[in-house]
């Protein structure tokens, strides 16, 4: 006779199955399809807002390097220089701006075609997953803009204004820049969610991550040295410090999953 805390087991895996929906193939091919619409809906009515929204915040984008050329006294303006060149990264910026835009919604409808098929803890899971790379990217983006380039173009600007020689900067090449910077920040952020993953497959544990630390932190500084668009070590200890940051937060992440795979165990141990 199956004791309570055994029955108690079977009932959650047996809920915990039938959170699993089952679909025919021609129903997942329809549910493909109204997720796919809804995603390019989106997108295209995040474009048109982008496109609407894209002066404001080329101005935004624009405020570092105006800021540098001040603080290097000297007359801030950025030069286009050809005309159908602005108008291309014009309506780009406006495109990147509606991709960002309607990313959170694009997300919710993969997770609404996906989270019909797994079952309550992998929902969780999924969910946790997506919510967390979106706010460390976002996290990654705001520390390149606000901490990270102002000290880049400062650096750089300085170094060009010398003697006679005076930078004329290109609209073009400085947003090339700025995506560069803001999207490798963002990615480098998702470190901790690039851990947590290794952890649970059990490819890496926290002793294994800790027992490495001075391997990781050489890594690190050889990877800042060459992403860093400046030579200069300031730059360079400011690219790596979040990097060196993220690095223990992973650490704490790996632990976490590591001790609840670890409770698991026990707990089966126990029911046997």
């Amino acid at each position: 006779m199956a004791t309570p805390s055994q029955s108690e087991t079977v009932v959650n895996m047996q809920e915990e199955e039938d959170s699993g929906g089952k679909m025919s193939l021609f129903e997942h091919l329809v549910e493909l399809r109204k997720r796919l619409l809804h995603s390019v809906g989106a997108v295209g009515i995040g474009m048109v807002v982008g496109l609407a929204a894209s002066r404001p915040i080329m101005d935004f984008i624009l405020r570092p390097i105006q800021a540098a050329l001040r603080a290097n006294h000297l007359d801030d303006n950025v030069f286009s220089f050809s005309l159908q060149g602005y108008v291309g990264l014009y309506i780009n910026l406006g495109l990147y701006i509606g991709l960002a835009l309607a990313m959170p919604y694009v997300l919710y409808q993969v997770w609404l075609f996906v989270a019909p098929g797994l079952y309550k803890h992998e929902q969780k899971a999924v969910s946790g997953f997506i919510v967390s790379s979106m706010i460390l990217f976002l996290c990654g983006v705001a520390f390149a803009y606000f901490v990270l380039l102002p000290t880049v173009l400062t650096f750089l600007v300085s170094f060009v204004n010398h003697g006679p020689v005076r930078p004329l900067i290109s609209l073009n090449e400085y947003f090339e820049l700025v995506l560069v910077v803001l999207v490798g920040l963002g990615v480098i952020f998702e470190l901790p969610v690039l851990v947590f993953i290794l952890s649970v497959f059990g490819i890496v544990t926290p002793q294994w991550l800790w027992k490495n630390l001075r391997y990781a932190i050489v890594i690190i500084t050889v990877v800042a040295a060459v992403v860093t668009p400046t030579p200069d070590a300031t730059t360079m200890l400011i690219f790596m410090a979040p990097m060196v940051g993220l690095y223990f937060v992973g650490i704490g992440v790996s632990y976490m999953v590591y001790r609840k795979k670890r409770q698991k165990q026990m707990e089966r141990e126990g029911t046997q």
